[in-house]
């Protein structure tokens, strides 16, 4: 029996995540933006008909990478602010800069350009938390991005608000006109428990559990916010959020850097979920992530890449490199986050702490077709003996040939099929102009 379908992809291997391994000659077939079927290449080639037949020798075909916690319109602050501890960084260069330029105009720029890079490096979905979250999903559908837009809620005012019931009031109001478009899901963001009050975090819980929306947060991301809960609540952040009622199987807890052998076993006996970001805790020194602990324990663990303005940049391959490689150094155990487990953290497990596991992060039938190819064909990849062990340890994003969102085609042989690069570096441009520009006294 034969069916239509709309695209045959045949790779030299298929990395489906589940199960872990590798599938070699094999193929993905493509209908209506589904995954339709994972089969040997000879018998998908017999059974299926397609639209568009692509080879892929050499290359590996994974999931979409999928970045669990960034800032997007932070890419307009690439190396604005560099070489500063977190709250110096915060504080003296990036709020100011934020309070004087953040705009909606700003937010898509920026999201525009993020979300450029992003799919040139494979990654499908971004989890993002910024100022005028609207923009950014205008942004996101632009460039056909899948993303997650944080209602973010502080309590002082920025340009999007003037306190925290306007921050919810906006971000809710950008639900109801965006909840119908297939790529666009939401949370509630809480920038951080610094910066949120007990009652606005208390409003909050009460409304993600109403909507059933994750709620993703900055917790324990250095050792001097973790002091000044201590001063001023008595007691750490998490501790704080527990008993407010936030911690759940949909609680995203973005860094958890600072995070003791209690606090660990509260985060897995409560299904929370965490964004680690290893480049950025390392480049802004808040330290080490006890991520092997945290696994061990039954915390499901995503990678993010932050905000390229305390990265510098939003690259998951290298971040799983990264991570793989801390996690070993800091337990004193090689086995410790093997290439799979990487890889999965990056995909899977990133798309578990959003509720989108059902649809994407791995290569299964009936998920949506978020796909990316690596070619593994150049001589700093050879020899392969592990495709896996070469997507985390040797390859990079320059290797990433094609991606496909929702099944449509976003990078083909490394060439942004929606997005005109010369307008993005103008409108980068534009922006670095007037974030240099010091008016006179």
């Amino acid at each position: 029996m034969t069916a239509c379908a709309d695209l045959v992809l045949l790779p030299q291997w298929v990395v489906p995540v589940e199960p872990a391994g590798t599938l070699a000659d094999h193929a993905v077939v493509v209908r209506d933006g589904r995954i339709l079927d994972v089969l040997p290449a000879a018998a998908a080639q017999a059974r299926y008909p397609a639209a568009q037949t692509l080879h892929l020798p050499g290359h590996a075909l994974i999931p979409g990478l999928v970045n669990l916690h960034g800032h997007a319109a932070m890419s307009l602050l690439r190396g604005f602010a560099d070489d500063l501890p977190l709250m110096t960084w915060l504080d003296s260069r990036v709020w100011p800069a934020e309070k004087r330029h953040v705009s909606e105009a700003f937010v898509r720029d920026g999201t525009l350009l993020a979300a450029a890079e992003m799919l040139s490096g494979g990654v499908t979905t971004c989890n993002d938390m910024y100022f005028f979250p609207g923009a950014a999903g205008e942004a996101f559908l632009q460039a056909g991005v899948r993303a997650t837009l944080g209602m973010i809620a502080m309590e002082f005012p920025s340009a999007y608000a003037s306190d925290a019931d306007d921050y919810l009031a906006k971000g809710l109001a950008v639900r109801d006109e965006l909840k119908d478009e297939p790529l666009l899901s939401f949370t509630f963001a809480p920038h951080a428990p610094y910066t949120v009050a007990d009652d606005t975090f208390t409003r909050i819980g009460t409304l993600a559990e109403q909507l059933g929306l994750p709620i993703h947060t900055h917790i324990h991301e250095t050792a001097d916010e973790i002091q000044q809960s201590l001063s001023r609540h008595g007691m750490r952040p998490l501790e704080r959020l527990a008993r407010l009622g936030l911690l759940g199987p949909n609680f995203i807890g973005v860094h958890a850097v600072h995070v003791n052998k209690a606090e660990i076993e509260t985060l897995a006996a409560h299904g929370c979920h965490v964004a680690h970001c290893s480049s950025s805790n390392l480049k802004l020194a808040s330290g080490l992530a006890p991520v092997v602990e945290l696994a061990r324990a039954g915390v499901n663990v995503g990678l993010g890449t932050d905000g390229a303005a305390s990265n510098n940049r939003l690259d998951l391959i290298s971040e799983m490199r990264m991570t793989a490689l801390l996690a070993k150094g800091a337990s004193g155990d090689a086995a410790a986050l093997p290439a799979a487990t990487a890889l999965k953290m990056a995909t899977l497990d990133a798309a578990r702490a959003l509720n989108l596991d059902d649809k994407i992060g791995s290569i299964v039938p009936g998920k949506r077709a978020d796909l990316a190819a690596v070619d593994l064909r150049g001589l700093v990849c050879q020899p392969v003996f592990d495709p896996v062990s070469h997507l985390v340890y040797v390859a990079g994003r320059e290797h990433v040939t094609h991606v496909w969102v929702d099944g449509k085609l976003k990078l083909n042989d490394r060439r942004l099929v929606d997005l005109d690069t010369d307008d993005l570096t103008a409108r980068a441009s534009y922006w670095r102009a007037k974030l240099t520009h010091r008016d006179p006294p």
